[in-house]
């Protein structure tokens, strides 16, 4: 990565285009669904068929979590109190949200149904007790050698992974542009790899969803009167944020005893509100909804006024395709690996084999006109 970094090879990111964006933006949406659904299932998988108290009950706070926390994020765009309070409302009504159904599961009429919470330690220790520094040297040297080839795979990963992320983030709408700073980014993600990966500890990853909540934190916007919509004035662009985030962050290693009270269902409510959210904005899957839609009542400026209806439907089609690629390399531990390998075929597909079938102007119609 840090060699990457320093020969500029985040140019080439330039060919990911919003198509590769949105099919990305995509996986991300349906994995948190995807976790969510999941670890609600496990509930009733795992109780008395007897007595499914626990599992209704742990929906009910899912449910309310997610209901909740869409309403006070949308407070923001409401007619109620004035501006300060609503944004106020929208920026810490999550906390507040989770917070309070905590509080809810703790009471006793509803602790008794015994909702699984977080599972944490009591102590701040590595996993297994295992020593700080990780033994490469008691590892035999055929199967060092033998890591290079995951290892080549990972730095792919994290090539896309953080270049991904921060053209998402660095979208037109938001008015920002970071040009040379892609480069550094990759030496100090590579410099940083480098140190976690001799203590063994997690590494750094682009951070998607994390990266597009701070931007929209920093973000003021206004209401149009004419089009009844929120739009973006600007972006505060600041580093401060960012150190205190992760020193925050860090200081939660002195609240372990205090996240073991955090119901599991509150966290699959996040995972659903998320999942969802992470669809706003993402014209892949407006186009799957509007597949079927009546032309006349869509915009004029929709891709199918141009296209027409069964040359949209044939490019929207190729991205499920492509976000079903990726969902199956993801979910089967025996291809997962390969993972990055995958998003590098959907760069392909976009460079080489949909301008054979799709002209400019058609592609300008769709928001992704080809890179230069």
């Amino acid at each position: 990565m840090f060699i990457l970094g320093i020969r500029g090879s985040s140019k080439y990111i330039r060919y990911c285009t919003r198509f590769t964006d949105e099919v990305f933006n995509g996986l991300l949406s349906l994995t948190f669904i995807y976790e969510a659904c999941a670890s609600l299932r496990r509930n009733f998988m795992l109780a008395d068929p007897m007595n499914l108290s626990m599992p209704f009950v742990s929906l009910s706070i899912a449910l309310g979590t997610f209901w909740s926390t869409a309403k006070v994020t949308a407070f923001e765009t409401s007619m109620f109190f004035n501006s300060n309070i609503r944004k106020i409302t929208k920026d810490f009504g999550l906390v507040a949200v989770i917070i309070s159904f905590t509080a809810i599961n703790q009471l006793k009429g509803i602790k008794k149904f015994g909702v699984p919470t977080l599972i944490v330690p009591n102590t701040f220790e590595l996993a297994g007790g295992r020593e700080f520094l990780v033994p490469f040297m008691t590892v035999p040297e055929n199967v060092r050698w033998l890591c290079a080839f995951p290892a080549v795979l990972l730095t792919c990963l994290f090539f896309m992974d953080q270049n991904i992320s921060s053209r998402i983030v660095n979208k037109e709408e938001n008015g920002l542009k970071k040009g040379a700073a892609y480069n550094i980014d990759m030496v100090a993600l590579g410099a940083i790899t480098g140190v976690l990966s001799i203590f063994g500890l997690p590494w750094m990853c682009g951070a998607t969803v994390q990266s597009m909540n701070h931007v929209r934190a920093l973000t003021s916007r206004k209401f149009n009167e004419e089009t009844q919509e929120m739009e973006i004035e600007g972006v505060v662009e600041t580093r401060t944020t960012g150190f205190i985030i992760h020193a925050m962050l860090a200081a939660t290693i002195h609240l372990l005893n205090t996240l073991k009270y955090l119901p599991i269902p509150v966290v699959s409510g996040v995972f659903l509100y998320l999942g969802r959210r992470l669809m706003t904005g993402n014209t892949f899957l407006q186009r799957i909804r509007e597949c079927c839609a009546e032309s006349n009542r869509l915009p004029k400026t929709h891709p199918i006024h141009i296209l027409g209806r069964k040359k949209m439907n044939i490019f929207t089609s190729v991205q499920v395709l492509c976000l079903a690629g990726l969902w199956i390399f993801k979910q089967n531990s025996a291809t997962a690996i390969f993972f990055p390998g995958v998003i590098g075929v959907l760069m392909a597909i976009r460079k080489w084999v949909l301008p054979r079938f799709f002209l400019q102007e058609e592609l300008e119609a769709l928001g992704d006109p080809n890179p230069l």
